[in-house]
């Protein structure tokens, strides 16, 4: 059962940018199976199942991301309540590296009959600023050997055949700061006030969705003096290309007017750009629906934003599917359901078996 791996995954942290423990964790365990590991230059660990025979065939790549959204010193004790785990991450990603760890543990002796190759990564810099680094790895790095790349990642019955653009940005504001009654200059928290209400002001569509949030934001010294600095994270996301870039150039043009019209310097730093839209799911589909409806599971189509996305330049099939049930993503008590792990073990193994029976090309 992934159960047995599952614990040991979620309490070894891995904020995003530090991935380097459960990496460490995750090459080991994969190796004691009997794979061979490798780390590229990003940090992810790979391992490739290349029978005699499929040499040269395009690979399935599963991709589960290494890393959590929580920072270092976060207490990731897991704890168990009426058939769950708890804790931070045990879904997010926990749940998913333990599950095509199990597969992995599963295929020993079985390789013989893939009719082409089986990679497994555990990949890094999926959440937060990370921006996809692991799986953008990945693929520019493999294209010409993948046939399709599944991001192991969200709940059981979930398929994320769209993906959501996302532009994110650091705004950096800075004034020449001062004595607050001493001195006159302009604030830099006061600019940055003016561009956040400038931003919410921008018209967003309601379809296609489109979507824009300040998540952070802060800066200043103390109460009695002209804040000297002050600095916003902004996420802008759009699942039409054309209407992310147009918000995109709206909203840097604000935080620049902000600037201005208060005479504070403005620095811009675009900090994420996923790639968007469709991900040519197509050929996958089918086999996930089969392969749910062995374990009883009805499939739902989704937009998101998810290692997947890192396939769309490609013109790589590509798709994210959940394996466990659970709740409270991104919360210090997430839980996972322990009996689904079981099903989605069931159905991810027989979702590669499916893959494996497509006439080789």
């Amino acid at each position: 059962m992934p159960l047995s791996y599952l614990t040991r995954i979620a309490q070894t942290p891995a904020p995003t940018f530090h991935e380097e423990r459960r990496a460490d964790l995750m090459a080991s365990l994969w190796e004691e199976l009997g794979y061979t590991t490798e780390r590229d230059s990003v940090g992810n660990v790979l391992t490739r199942i290349t029978p005699p025979g499929t040499e040269g065939r395009p690979a399935l790549l599963l991709a589960a991301h290494l890393d959590t959204v929580f920072d270092a010193g976060t207490d990731v004790t897991v704890r168990e309540d009426a058939g769950r785990l708890v804790g931070p991450g045990v879904g997010d990603n926990s749940a998913s590296l333990a599950v095509v760890t199990a597969l992995l543990r599963d295929l020993r002796g079985t390789a013989p009959a893939l009719t082409r190759p089986l990679w497994v990564a555990a990949n890094v810099g999926e959440e937060g600023l990370g921006d996809l680094r692991g799986s953008k790895q990945l693929i520019e790095q493999h294209r010409a050997h993948l046939g399709a790349f599944v991001a192991v990642d969200g709940y059981l019955g979930v398929a994320v055949t769209r993906g959501v653009g996302v532009r994110r940005y650091r705004a950096t504001f800075t004034g020449p700061g001062g004595h607050s009654w001493g001195d006159q200059g302009p604030s830099a928290l006061h600019a940055m006030g003016r561009a956040i209400s400038a931003l919410y002001a921008l018209h967003l569509p309601l379809s296609p969705r489109t979507t824009l949030n300040v998540g952070v934001a802060g800066g200043g010294t103390s109460v009695n003096s002209i804040a000297g600095t002050a600095q916003l994270l902004l996420d802008l996301r759009s699942l039409d290309a054309d209407v992310l870039a147009d918000l995109d150039s709206r909203a840097v043009a604000a935080l620049h007017a902000a600037g201005r019209d208060t005479g504070v310097t403005v620095r811009i730093e675009r900090v994420g750009d996923r790639p968007g839209g469709h991900l040519n799911s197509e050929p996958l589909l089918p086999l996930i629906r089969e392969a749910a409806r062995d374990i009883r599971v009805e499939v739902r189509t989704a937009s998101s934003s998810t290692d997947a996305n890192a396939a769309a330049p490609h013109g790589l099939s590509a798709v994210a599917v959940g394996v466990y049930r659970g709740g409270n993503a991104h919360r210090t008590d997430e839980w996972v359901q322990v009996a689904s792990l079981g099903s989605g073990l069931k159905f991810l193994r027989r979702m590669v078996d499916l893959y494996q029976r497509r006439p080789v090309r």
